[in-house]
C-alpha cells in the first residue's frame, strides 16, 4: 500500500475527527497537531510492519453555511 487518505473534520462537541478512507480506523483530537500523532499511531495500530502506507494523506473537509 503506498498511500492512506483520512477524511478529517471539525467534531460537533470541538476538536477534530479523522476517518480512513477504504480501512477501518478512526480517531480524534483537540487539536491539528495532536491529530496528526493520533492518526500515525494509529495506522501503525492498524496494520502490521512493513504492510502500512508510505503516506498519509490528510484531506480537510470543511462545512460552511451562509443565510441567504
Amino acid at each position: 500500500m503506498s498511500e492512506i487518505v483520512f477524511l478529517v473534520e471539525e467534531a460537533p462537541e470541538g476538536g477534530l475527527t479523522a476517518r480512513a478512507l477504504g480501512e477501518s480506523i478512526f480517531t480524534q483530537a483537540e487539536t491539528l497537531e495532536a491529530l496528526r500523532e493520533e492518526v500515525r499511531d494509529a495506522v501503525r495500530c492498524h496494520f502490521p510492519e512493513g504492510e502500512g502506507p508510505a503516506v498519509i494523506r490528510l484531506h480537510y473537509v470543511r462545512d460552511e453555511v451562509l443565510a441567504a
